[in-house]
């Protein structure tokens, strides 16, 4: 169960590294759309676990990669961004999100199995 102090620093982390992700002046993401979809913080505040969204990217797992090779520097960012409002800046652990594009999926399939919607049967 997470506590009150945890879920702020989640939603404050989400909030400035969506800002980070979405302004990127340093080229980290190579100009594609990532979506920070949810942010997990330990009990101690020490680590935080961030998912992100590659909807509309075609090389994923390059920019996933890239993203992890960058990540102290994403870290320093944040750091400039937060460090009034933390103590100690999280260390940041990037995870893929795949609810969306499992979803996705699961639409295409049900739009190809063409079932025919069924019958009102007002008996």
């Amino acid at each position: 169960m997470e506590t009150q102090r945890q879920k702020k620093v989640a939603r404050l982390l989400l909030k400035e590294l969506s800002e980070i992700f979405q302004q990127d002046k340093r080229g980290i993401l190579e100009n594609k759309l990532i979506t920070v979809m949810d942010v997990k913080v330990s009990p101690d505040l020490s680590v935080a676990k961030i998912y992100l969204s590659f909807m509309m990217v075609q090389e994923k797992e390059h920019l996933f990669e890239r993203i992890n090779e960058r990540k102290n520097e994403i870290r320093n960012l944040l750091g400039k961004s937060v460090g009034k409002q933390l103590r100690i800046v999280p260390e940041i652990i990037f995870y893929k999100d795949e609810v969306e594009e499992k979803a996705s999926r699961l639409e295409d399939i049900l739009k190809n199995l063409n079932i025919p919607p069924a019958e009102n049967d007002n008996n």
